[in-house]
């Protein structure tokens, strides 16, 4: 089966995204295939490559990094989410003039349409959070 999921909170204030992962995880372990993971609301504060969490705490952003290079999955941010967070890529930060970028690694930005196609491609469609 091949799954989108909606993440629309962030890493450390709820349970969604430990939840999103671990079900990407488990999903990709028993043979399905994940088309996107797509994050939404507080839920693009997973793609940030500034969390530094304690040494002994999980490092959610980095999880996400290394799940989509081994397994080729697309991890996307709502750009308005994203920029009314302080969230840019490179070409967000040329854009609107700011001297830095702050997305992790195998994370990009990008419209809702990336939202509808996971829904249109995937098989199932399943939202972790509010």
């Amino acid at each position: 089966m091949n799954f989108g999921i909606l993440v629309n909170e962030g890493p450390y204030q709820h349970q969604a995204s430990d939840s999103a992962y671990l079900f990407a995880k488990a999903a990709i372990e028993e043979g399905h295939t994940i088309f996107r993971v797509f994050f939404y609301h507080d839920g693009v504060n997973n793609g940030t490559r500034l969390a530094t969490p304690p040494q002994d705490d999980r490092h959610i952003p980095n999880r996400w990094s290394e799940l989509a290079k081994e397994n080729n999955i697309d991890l996307v941010l709502c750009v308005a989410a994203a920029q009314r967070r302080g969230m840019v890529d490179p070409d967000e930060m040329k854009r609107n003039n700011k001297d830095a970028d702050n997305i992790a690694e195998k994370f990009r930005i990008s419209g809702l349409g990336q939202l509808i196609e996971a829904g249109i491609q995937a098989d199932r469609m399943i939202t972790f959070g509010d």
